[in-house]
Parts: C-alpha cells; sequence; structure tokens
C-alpha cells in the first residue's frame, strides 16, 4: 500500500462508482464492500487512518453484555455474529478473552450467570467458549490480584479482543486488494452538486496542497464524529444527528492483573460497565463516560475520568494502581445517535444511516464490533439509490490481510500476521534494523520501515501512535523514541533534517496529553 501510486491512481480516473469520506472502521469496511462488490471505490481522510474514534477503543470485539442488560436483544445478536466472523477473518488480530465478573453481594453469581447462559446461547455456533460460575477460590485463582474482601465468587465468561489500529490497517490493505483506492491526508472541503444532487467533492492533500475534483455516482459520508459536518453542508437547516461522548483509559503495567483472564465490573456509579484487560503484556482500565459537544481529532483526558477510573478499580483490586502507575492516558470520542437518553451511557450503539434529498449517504453510530455489517447495509442502501448496479455482499467469509492462525498472542509481532516474516526477513537483510527503537517498547526499526513501504505510514505520529502502539503501551518511551522513528522516516522518503525535527516536535506535543501528568 503505497501513497504515491494511491494519487496516480486517483489522477487517473476521473469518475468513481463510490466515493467514501472517512478512514475509520466504518469507511474502511465500506471501502472493502463496495471494492469487493466490482464497484470502483475511493476513500478519502483528511487525518491518518483510524486516527479518531477508531485507535482509541477498549480493544474489545464484543456482543455487548450491558446492552443485553438493557434489553437490546437485537444489537446483541448481531455483534456476536460479527465477533464470531471477524474471529474467522483476522484470526491474527482477534483472540478469545476469558473475563471474569466478580461477586460480592450473594445474588450476583446466579443472576450474571442466567444473563451470560443466555449470552452464550445467543452467541450460537459463533460462541468463544461457556460461561462457568465459579466459587471464591475459583475466583481468586483466575485473578489472583482481586480483592478478597468480602468476594463470593465470580462468573467467567468469554469475549473478543484486538488491536483496533492494526485491525484498520489491514482493513485499508484488505481493500486496496480488493483495487479500491484510499488517501489518508486528502481532507474533503466541500460537496460538489448538479441540480442540487451530490455528484461528487472537492478534496485538498494534506501533506503537498494540491485540490482535487472528486466526481462519483455515490458519496458516502462515513466520518464519525465528524459526520454532523459533513450533513451540514449538504444542508445548512440540518438538526445535528450526532451526541458525542468522551471515553477514557489508562494504562498501567499488567502485574496489577497478572495472567490472561480480564475483569469486567457491571456498573460503576455513572451506570457504565467498567474493564481492566490485559493487552499487549500491558494492562487496560476503562472507560468513562462524559458527555462532550465539539469532536475533535485529539480528545484530552480530564483529570476528573482519571481520578474517577482509579477509585472504581482500586475498588476490586487488592493492589491500587495509582496516578504514578499509568504507562498512558487515551480518551476517544464515541458517536452515539441522538435519542430520548438522559445520559449518554444510556444512548444505543445501534448504527444509523440516512439519505438526503441530495443522495448524500450518512451513516453514523453504531461500534468497531459490527463495522462489517454497517458497511453492508451501506452499501446496499446505496444500491437502492439505482446509481450503481445490484451486486452481492461477499465479506462474510472475506479474510483480512494478514489472516493466520496464530500459535501464541505472547509472540512479538503476532497481529502483523503473514506479513511478520516478511518484517523478520527485513531484519535478516539488514540486521540494524533488528535493534528495538526503545528499550521499553517490543517494536523494532524494521516495524517503522515496514510502516512507510508497506502501510502508508506518513508520520511520526502514524508511526507510534497506529501501525505500532507505542504512544498507549509507554507514552514517555514514545516520546524519547520520537528521533529515531523520525529518523527511519526521512531515510525512507528522502525527507531533509527540517522534517525531522518538525515531527520530533509535532509528536512530542500529541504525546503530552497521553502523559497522567497532564
Amino acid at each position: 500500500m503505497n501513497r504515491s501510486q494511491m494519487i496516480t491512481a486517483l489522477q487517473a480516473q476521473n469518475n468513481w462508482d463510490v466515493c467514501i469520506v472517512g478512514g475509520g472502521a466504518t469507511g474502511l469496511g465500506i471501502a472493502i464492500d463496495a471494492a469487493s462488490r466490482g464497484y470502483s471505490t475511493l476513500l478519502i481522510e483528511q487525518f491518518d487512518f483510524a486516527k479518531g474514534t477508531s485507535s482509541r477503543s477498549t480493544k474489545l470485539v464484543h456482543g455487548g453484555v450491558r446492552y443485553l442488560q438493557q434489553g437490546n436483544v437485537k444489537l446483541v445478536m448481531e455483534a456476536l455474529k460479527e465477533r464470531g466472523l471477524l474471529r474467522k477473518n483476522a484470526p491474527h488480530l482477534v483472540k478469545n478473552q476469558s473475563f471474569l465478573l466478580p461477586n460480592y453481594k450473594w445474588w450476583e453469581g446466579p443472576f450474571y450467570g442466567i444473563g451470560l447462559k443466555i449470552y452464550d446461547w445467543m452467541a450460537g455456533k459463533l460462541g468463544l467458549g461457556p460461561s462457568l460460575i465459579l466459587s471464591r477460590e475459583e475466583a481468586l485463582k483466575h485473578a489472583p490480584t482481586l480483592n478478597p474482601e468480602g468476594l463470593k465468587g465470580g462468573v467467567l465468561y468469554h469475549d473478543g479482543q484486538f488491536d483496533d489500529a492494526r485491525l484498520a490497517i489491514n482493513l485499508a490493505q484488505t481493500a486496496a486488494e480488493q483495487k479500491g483506492v484510499l488517501l489518508n491526508y486528502l481532507k474533503a472541503n466541500s460537496l460538489i452538486k448538479i441540480d442540487g444532487k451530490v455528484t461528487g467533492i472537492k478534496a485538498t492533500d494534506q501533506l503537498d496542497g494540491r485540490e482535487y475534483t472528486i466526481n462519483a455516482k455515490i458519496v458516502i459520508n462515513a466520518t464519525g464524529i465528524f459526520t454532523d459536518i459533513l450533513r451540514k453542508d449538504d444542508d445548512p437547516g440540518k438538526a445535528p444527528v450526532l451526541a458525542l461522548s468522551q471515553g477514557t483509559h489508562l494504562v498501567v503495567d499488567q502485574s496489577f492483573l497478572p495472567g490472561d483472564t480480564a475483569i469486567m465490573i457491571p456498573e460503576t456509579s455513572d451506570g457504565r460497565v467498567l474493564f481492566a484487560v490485559p493487552w499487549h503484556q500491558q494492562l487496560i482500565i476503562g472507560t468513562t463516560d462524559v458527555p462532550v459537544n465539539t469532536p475533535t481529532a485529539e480528545p484530552v483526558p480530564q483529570a476528573e475520568e482519571i481520578s474517577f477510573i482509579l477509585e472504581h478499580i482500586g475498588q476490586y483490586l487488592a493492589k491500587h494502581p495509582k496516578k504514578e502507575d499509568i504507562k498512558s492516558v487515551f480518551s476517544g470520542l464515541r458517536p452515539l445517535v441522538r435519542g430520548n437518553a438522559s445520559s449518554t451511557a444510556a444512548l444505543s450503539r445501534d448504527h444509523y444511516i440516512e439519505v438526503s434529498e441530495s443522495g448524500l449517504i450518512s451513516i453514523t453510530g453504531g461500534k468497531w464490533t459490527t463495522y462489517r455489517k454497517m458497511a453492508e447495509d451501506a452499501v446496499n442502501i446505496a444500491i437502492r439509490q439505482q446509481k450503481i448496479p445490484d451486486r452481492p455482499c461477499i465479506t462474510e467469509g472475506l479474510p483480512i490481510h494478514g489472516a493466520m492462525t496464530v500459535k501464541s498472542y505472547s509472540e512479538p509481532g503476532y497481529y502483523y500476521g503473514t506479513d511478520l516474516l516478511k518484517i523478520k526477513q527485513l531484519e535478516l537483510n539488514q540486521p540494524e534494523l533488528s535493534e528495538k527503537i526503545h528499550e521499553r517498547l517490543p517494536y523494532t526499526k524494521a516495524t517503522i520501515v515496514w510502516a512507510a513501504r508497506e502501510e502508508m505510514c506518513m508520520t511520526v505520529d502514524d508511526a507510534l501512535s497506529r501501525r505500532t502502539r507505542a504512544i498507549l503501551l509507554d507514552a514517555a518511551a514514545a516520546i524519547e523514541a520520537t528521533p529515531v522513528v523520525a529518523h527511519l522516516l526521512a531515510t525512507e522518503y528522502g525527507y531533509t533534517k527540517q522534517w525531522e525535527d518538525e515531527q520530533v516536535a509535532a509528536f512530542q506535543s500529541i504525546a503530552q496529553n497521553y502523559l497522567p501528568s497532564k
């Protein structure tokens, strides 16, 4: 996947069947769906792929135990099916994760036990394993650092876990393999209309300033938290469809919850579920739910959110994480579809598709787990506009780039799948590339070179936030690794020392918000 080649392909084509605006989970899913059906497909993203919400999740591919509790059976059934399909289509990225729901009241075992048996039943053949009611001793075997005081037992169940940004990059590669054209850093400025109907997009390359006029039969707005901006450009009188909510996560050393089992707290004081999940040899704890008025590419964690998470997880762990234990803190904004709920925590994660009078299709809401189904629905609605021919969806059984069975999810680089051997070959050919970019990070220089050559990595932020997950695993180490990464990218692209210095400054400015001291 090479950006120069993608620009050449963009310039070579005057008219597209489908133009997708937005390079997060939903947009990338639509690009795969449309391209695999044989439509000429272009995706443009103003920042990097998955720069926004799609790289800032709790890293779970799940049916949604909380939604079952809310009675949203349809959403849970759909999500459980999609969880199973994603596990089959991207086994290098989606793993079976066991969760312990600790019980401190006598009624919680039977109550949650029955609910999770229903969850198992709903998953059917695509289930990941049966749930079990555990004694106090069994619960402490699975999670030895659980607070033992008052513990009655627990319920063990299974869900999926993944690396969100790595999946996004693999989705982009899959779409490219289906002959889709995808470009990061190409910003949609305005819609083009003829006789009141949308016929394309005017866009600007954020890297060189060049402007493009893109003609398309169908334009799909898949811009996530920015959905209302393009909707307003289409029709200034449109009421907003989104209510934004910020969710923050902390990353600490896995010694606070050693082993392979995650824990799930079914309800915090603000009505959310709290997770503590092992991920890449660290522990992710989250999340919060804070209403936000304005979308931003780099949401900033609030001090109150950090305190909230530390306070709540401290009630369930024998060893309490403190602020100084935090290696990274990150926030994402949820594009929740507006409803009548009194709080954003109660809003549904169902997706919403709108076709405006001009023909603009907007899709928003949903969640990572259901990205494929959202994409299928969006393309089917595009077909109903009768501007592209009716062709069947084939993505249910389409493997994602890199797909392979993984022997051990603790093996370094397992998430590269079939590409891992090629990265190892780089290290064999150039032994200096086998050096780590930082002693506290699991990434070698070869992964940065690979990202530049094969994954359309254009900036240091792309490299340390999404091609690798350095900024999430250890923000301070990522900051220290910046000069090394900037030099590797500059060498690959033939850029100047000035570019390196600018990139170092730009990334270090972003990364300050991931340090808990801020």
